[in-house]
């Protein structure tokens, strides 16, 4: 079967997040995080955030819905019970805070194939209410047994 090579280069409608200060504290409890910035405010402001901030892997809560589409689009043609997951990679800016308004975008980089298995990287960018980049996240997934 020969990957489909057609999306590389496209990219998706962007999707937007806002960012709450309860969804930052039960993410950050989950995960194991004491640290007062991702709970209180003050903490957060002494701290010298805008607000309470995110831990960085919370970028995967408001990046993931504008990924979804580009894995999932016929164009892209991702045989997901042959996929696993190849890796992820961030490059962080400005914190995400509480009450922030996150938009990501979703772009297909690369679809190639190497020792018979199929590798589909996307990028996604997400930047807050003032423009500002929160993040940048490379996405590689690969397809067995092509």
């Amino acid at each position: 079967m020969a990957i489909k090579t057609e999306a590389i280069g496209k990219e998706w409608p962007t999707t937007t997040y806002e960012v709450g200060k309860e969804k930052i504290g039960e993410y950050a409890r989950v995960i194991g995080l004491e640290n007062a910035v991702h709970f209180d405010r003050e903490a957060a402001k002494a701290a010298g955030y805008r607000d309470v901030v995110a831990p960085p892997m919370f970028c995967v809560v408001f990046s993931a819905p504008a990924l979804g589409p580009a894995m999932f689009d016929p164009e892209v043609g991702m045989n997901f019970a042959a996929m696993v997951h190849g890796g992820q990679e961030f490059v962080w800016g400005e914190p995400a805070c509480s009450g922030d308004e996150i938009t990501t975008g979703a772009k297909c980089l690369e679809i190639f194939e190497k020792d018979g298995k199929g590798f589909y990287v996307f990028e996604t960018v997400s930047e807050n209410q003032d423009g500002a980049e929160v993040v940048r996240g490379t996405w590689t997934n690969i397809v067995r047994g092509l």
